[in-house]
Formats: structure tokens, sequence, C-alpha cells
């Protein structure tokens, strides 16, 4: 099973906000997480900044509008 972290990048700081992603949807209200056994997790003003694939990070940044 691929295992996904995200994390926040805020001023070239990285910090993990939830493990074992499973779902992750870019909507008006912002950046939503989803894992097993969890509850949706919304980071309202954030964008996705980038993916790695292979090593399973999604790190998102605050959205500059």
């Amino acid at each position: 099973m691929c295992q996904i972290s995200v994390f926040v990048e805020e001023k070239g700081k990285q910090e993990k906000v939830m493990e074992n992603v499973t779902g992750l949807a870019v909507t008006p209200e912002g950046v939503v997480l989803s894992a097993f056994f969890e509850e949706p997790k919304t980071l309202p003003h954030f964008v996705i900044s980038r993916i790695d694939f292979l090593g399973g990070r999604v790190i998102l940044a605050r959205d500059g509008s």
C-alpha cells in the first residue's frame, strides 16, 4: 500500500500535517485530506506546491492570492 505524507512548507521549514493519506481534494475551501480512521482535515488557503511520488510526499504552500 502506498503511504503518502502531506507536509506544509512555510518560511523554508516543513511540518507534517497528516500521514497515510488516502485522499486529497482541492476545493474552494482549501485542500481536504483524508486518511483511514481519521476525520478529514481541511487546510484553508493552501495549494499543492509539489508532489514526490517516489518519496510519498505532498508539499503544500500558502496560497499567494
